[in-house]
């Protein structure tokens, strides 16, 4: 059988073979691994082809990586652990809820643990779900006040504006997709208006037994506390039904997602996977306490990679503010003969304006040190991949990959500022393949002239440079910016709001 054919066959049996099991929630005990998994026996000989390595498949496509977190909860015979920092309750969030809870009711062990600050509204639901003996749901760094939640960031601030921004889907402890995606409709392509830009891997091999244990460090943290220990006894539960809705939205996005292009290889019977050292890079969960050790955190050794490397540096980040010491480092590094390019959303593609405004006060200063700026343009097919439905508003990059030099690349959920490098928890793989740190900032589109604006200066003047119809056009001011939301940029740059972003 060739290589990741077994694989295949894994994923596209559903493994509700199964007979229920109840499982004693309450055990802190981790899942065992366990090779008589149909995941398990299927990779232990790829595993053994390839010891030591990670077998790695990029998803840069978003219904792509829709259909590996569903397939994979459908294959589940023994565990799901899912950590996320965005969970919506929208039609993909709720289809892949369905999931979860299909794969308890086969007596699998699913474990939920979301950052608390974006679960607003969301507690009768998870109640409901937790309320199934093989299903548990903690919330991390939660918030006091249920409702009023406002009141936690006037009375609390200090530790609530502190965030697990990490994201992994794990199965059987055996494969997992973790990236920079969310759980909801913007991410995998459902829905209507503005869709994300963003890469996930799938991950199978050596680096598997580190993903576990960073994710018991997680559900085992004094942070991260029982839903159902936060609510009253009577609080409302509410039910979630185990098949799709069948409203238009839904069948509509049923019906794209039989033409991922991922869904077809798995079809086909085949799935390419490139092996290579891999590393997991994950925060300690005490640094939403201010405990961890710069030397103990994600971006010691990121850092270290970067500036390192002597011949290319790539920067794929939605939010890109490097503040006084990283512009310094990457000056530094264009100074020393590194070509160095940054891709980061326009001012008309970006979600967060004050974002926006932190970047850019150090547009100008990096240009004149040679460091190359790109910004995606709203409405951009990325990577000539599919971001969703057809008539889209816009197109918001939120991917967060780099590339040192040409054979290292990282990708996770780290973006370039403060909050990620000091506030939020994060996670991510820093894998050795020149293959892959080629591919992965292409299947973002780096730089491409029609999907990006190449940044100069003129004099001391910012030009946006791009193609637009086909033609050559220079801007001279954040293009197709209103002037409303130029303005609001201008005045939070005047703000102390840096440490903030």
């Amino acid at each position: 059988m060739s290589r990741g054919q077994r694989l295949i066959d894994a994923l596209m049996r559903l493994g509700r073979r199964t007979p229920p099991r109840r499982i004693d929630r309450d055990a802190e005990c981790p899942p065992q691994d366990d090779v008589e998994t149909l995941l398990g026996r299927t990779l232990a000989a790829e595993q053994a082809a390839h010891p030591g390595l990670t077998g790695i498949h990029p998803l840069a496509d978003g219904r792509d990586a829709f259909v590996a977190r569903a397939v994979l909860a459908d294959a589940a015979e023994r565990s799901i652990d899912a950590q996320y920092y965005i969970w919506h309750a929208d039609t993909s969030g709720l289809l892949l809820l369905q999931r979860l809870r299909c794969a308890a009711e086969r007596g699998v062990r699913v474990r939920l643990l979301l950052d608390d600050n974006n679960t607003s509204g969301l507690d009768p639901l998870l109640l409901g779900l937790d309320a199934h003996p093989n299903l548990e749901v903690r919330v991390f760094n939660p918030l006091r006040h249920r409702r009023a939640r406002l009141l936690d960031y006037l009375f609390d601030f200090a530790r609530v504006h502190r965030r697990m921004h990490n994201k992994a889907f794990t199965v059987d402890r055996q494969i997992t997709v973790l990236g920079g995606r969310n759980i909801g409709d913007e991410y995998f392509g459902a829905g209507e208006g503005v869709m994300f830009a963003d890469l996930d891997v799938v991950a199978v091999g050596a680096v598997l037994d580190a993903v576990g244990a960073d994710f018991e460090r997680y559900w085992n943290s004094p942070l991260a506390y029982p839903l159902r220990d936060l609510l009253a006894p009577d609080h409302p539960r509410l039910e979630l039904g185990s098949t799709p809705a069948a409203d238009a939205a839904t069948l509509r996005y049923l019906e794209a997602l039989a033409q991922s292009d991922l869904l077809q290889h798995l079809q086909a019977g085949h799935l390419p996977l490139e092996w290579a050292p891999a590393r997991l890079l994950s925060d300690a969960p005490d640094k939403i306490l201010d405990r961890a050790p710069p030397d103990k955190t994600l971006l010691a050794p990121l850092y270290q990679a970067m500036t390192e490397t002597r011949h290319t540096l790539t920067l794929v980040s939605p939010y890109f503010v490097p503040g006084r010491q990283g512009a310094a480092a990457l000056a530094a590094l264009a100074r020393r003969g590194v070509s160095v390019s940054v891709l980061t959303n326009a001012l008309a593609a970006t979600d967060v304006s004050a974002v926006h405004a932190g970047y850019a006060r150090y547009r100008k200063g990096l240009l004149r040190t040679g460091v190359r700026l790109y910004e995606l343009k709203p409405g951009s097919t990325v990577g000539g991949g599919r971001l969703g439905l057809p008539g889209r508003s816009g197109t918001s990059l939120h991917g967060r990959t780099y590339a040192m030099g040409e054979a290292q690349v990282f990708g996770g959920s780290l973006g370039v500022g403060r909050r990620s490098a000091e506030l939020n928890t994060e996670m991510g793989l820093l894998i050795d393949s020149p293959a892959l740190a080629r591919s992965l900032p292409q299947a973002l589109a780096v730089t491409g002239p029609e999907s990006a604006y190449a940044l100069s200066l003129d004099g001391g003047t910012l030009r946006w440079t791009t193609l637009e119809n086909g033609q050559r056009t220079v801007f001279d001011r954040e293009p197709h910016a209103s002037l409303r939301r130029r303005v609001v940029v201008r005045i939070l740059s005047w703000l102390p709001i840096e440490w903030l972003l």
